[in-house]
């Protein structure tokens, strides 16, 4: 799959569709969710199980991955994504995808954080793709502690 740009712009008020077809998708509708603050559609996104990785070698599941999730839409900027690349493997699917949260929040605190998150979705019995695994760092090392 080539590189592309998943777009940023507002959709307004549409309900958005949690049950996707193609996993390239999924971060799509992931965007558009995150820049409305919609927390419970962005939940509908992973499967219940689902592990988010918040820095190498630290991952957070269930209460732990929704309230990472809300902290960064505390923060008010919008999300943009970029998906490199979707792998598929029968009811498998590994995305590599470059984010960008850059803006001022509420308090007029400047805000950039940019990285290549490493995704992998899984096909639910439905036929529809959710996030198994949420790797924002992505490839980053994890760093030595003393």
């Amino acid at each position: 799959m080539t590189s592309r740009s998943v777009p940023s712009g507002d959709i307004g008020d549409a309900e958005l569709v949690t049950d996707v077809t193609d996993p390239a998708q999924l971060p799509v509708v992931f965007m558009h969710a995150f820049n409305r603050g919609d927390l419970d559609t962005i939940d509908k996104l992973f499967e219940p199980a689902a592990i988010r990785v918040l820095t190498p070698g630290e991952v957070v599941t269930g209460d732990g991955r929704r309230n990472a999730t809300r902290s960064f839409l505390k923060l008010g900027i919008p999300i943009r994504l970029t998906v490199r690349h979707a792998y598929v493997y029968d009811d498998l699917a590994l995305l590599l995808g470059d984010f960008l949260i850059e803006g001022t929040k509420p308090n007029g605190e400047y805000v950039r954080m940019e990285g290549t998150a490493t995704d992998v979705l899984r096909r639910d019995a439905n036929g529809f793709w959710r996030y198994a695994i949420d790797n924002p760092p992505g490839v980053e090392r994890e760093v030595a502690r003393p």
